[in-house]
């Protein structure tokens, strides 16, 4: 009875999705695809960003590592803070000067031809892997709680999945993911609210008492002093920092959505508002992981770190709290997934097929190949669900910040050279660079504890990534006038 209900409730959560979609994507050119003909409101695509950033990796991992980790997660948070004001005042200003549709076109007017193929192929592998990571997650979460108990197998609920997410952003890009994107975060924050009063409810306690019982059990410990750990304080912030540099401001997914706002000036109080509401977000996660420990230990209950959430909630509370969290659920899962296919899709078409370089491509031929490559990319997704379901990973959100390090560092180098520099290298070398730098760091990330006397990297790979990146291309550069003349 239970499934029936949930089910059903999936299925109307959807065809309102549907009917957003619908409303948003009536006369939808090939470029508003792209750019939401420049219209998108701040204040919604700051509230939208909270899903998109945050998605089922924060729903579900994040909670269930306070008990290990306490709130060191949070260090890296207050990196995040940092970072969108680098993108804000920095980044943001770039992207409006050259009125730019696809974020690495920079590149081009910057460095030249190769450095912009670069800079756009590494954002599709790494938006690609990490995108998915995500929806395997999530689907693997649904699998377990739901799906299973109505005889759907794991193959067709990722399926079903993947077709209701084409369903509603094939036609309109941008402006309907502004618009899906938040009526899905109020869903989450909904179910993360409603979560964590439903939780003390059960226990019965006031918030003091369990804000004593955190502080006892070690679930609010915040600053990691030992330099050698993955989770030093300073490895998390500075990490942090580039983290989101590279994977907000870098990242044509999450960009798209804040350049379809008309003017600079709305574009950054969008990132700069987004960021606050982000910082008590990420605290409510956290918060809610160690009432989640507490509720388990009064029940004398042992689960995995990713289990903890779902299972108490589906076990331990009311069929309505259920429901709510799996609308809040499927809720962080759309914005991580939806925003990545329809990002992947103006990347490829417009960096990798030239549709702004070239008179080619019609109107009518643009909108079929942009929806051969939407679906396209989709069945791709699919396939690496299932392959990440054949390895079983569990340490995800690890996974997700080691696939950042490596794909977003030659990109954060990339940008950080042509912004920082007035130096002009050959096209030539920039492949050379690109693939040379994650090389580098995969052999000194394995061997550090022996060469660096017991030091393991952390978050701060992505940093280490770039700043090769850079050297390796101001080795390799010269000076140049017309570097000069294109610099920013």
């Amino acid at each position: 009875m239970a499934s029936t209900i949930i089910t059903i409730v999936l299925f109307a959560y959807f065809g309102l999705l549907l009917l957003i979609a619908y409303f948003t994507s009536r006369n939808t050119t090939a470029k508003s695809f792209f750019t939401g003909d420049k219209k998108s409101r701040w204040y919604l695509v700051a509230f939208g960003m909270i899903g998109t950033s945050l998605s089922g990796v924060t729903f579900i991992s994040v909670p269930g590592g306070v008990l290990d980790g306490g709130w060191y997660y949070y260090q890296m948070v207050i990196g995040f803070f940092l970072g969108y004001f680098v993108v804000a005042f920095v980044l943001l200003p770039i992207y409006y000067k050259y009125n730019l549709t696809s974020i690495y076109r920079y590149l081009e007017h910057r460095l030249g031809f190769s450095a912009y193929q670069w800079g756009a192929g590494y954002f599709i592998l790494s938006r690609t892997l990490g995108a998915t990571v995500r929806l395997y997650l999530v689907i693997n979460v649904l699998q377990l709680f739901v799906f299973d108990s109505i005889g759907i197998p794991f193959w067709l609920s990722s399926v079903i999945i993947i077709a209701m997410i084409i369903a509603y952003t094939l036609q309109g890009g941008v402006k309907t993911i502004v618009w899906t994107d938040t009526l899905q975060t109020i869903f989450m924050l909904l179910a993360l609210v409603v979560c964590i009063f439903a939780i003390q409810t059960e226990l019965n306690w006031s918030w003091s008492h369990i804000w004593d019982q955190l502080e006892k059990t070690n679930m609010t410990k915040l600053w990691s002093t030992d330099y050698l750990r993955k989770d030093f304080f300073l490895k998390h912030i500075i990490g942090g920092a580039f983290i989101t540099i590279a994977m907000t401001g870098l990242d044509q997914e999450m960009m798209q959505k804040n350049i379809s706002v008309k003017s600079l000036k709305d574009a950054q109080k969008n990132m700069v508002v987004f960021s606050f509401v982000l910082l008590l977000v990420n605290a409510l996660f956290l918060f809610l992981g160690g009432i989640l420990y507490l509720y388990a230990n009064q029940q004398g209950v042992n689960f995995k770190p990713d289990d903890v959430f779902p299972t108490i909630v589906q076990q331990h509370l009311p069929l309505g709290i259920f429901i709510i969290f799996i609308i809040g659920l499927i809720s962080a899962l759309f914005p991580s997934v939806d925003g990545a296919i329809t990002a992947l899709t103006s990347s490829f078409c417009i960096d990798i097929l030239g549709f702004e370089r070239s008179d080619v491509w019609n109107q009518h031929q643009q909108i079929r190949v942009r929806k051969i490559i939407h679906l396209s990319f989709a069945l791709l997704f699919l396939l690496l669900v299932f392959y990440f379901k054949w390895m079983d990973n569990k340490s995800i959100v690890d996974l997700i910040f080691l696939i950042a390090g490596y794909t977003y560092g030659p990109l954060l180098g990339l940008f950080a050279f042509g912004i920082l520099t007035k130096r002009t290298i050959k096209n030539i070398m920039v492949p050379i660079v690109c693939l040379a730098s994650p090389l580098i760091c995969y052999l000194l990330q394995t061997n550090s504890a022996d060469l660096l006397n017991g030091y393991v990297f952390g978050h701060e790979l992505l940093l280490l990534n770039g700043s090769i990146t850079f050297g390796l291309l101001f080795i390799r550069s010269t000076h140049s006038a017309d570097a000069i003349k294109n610099n920013v």
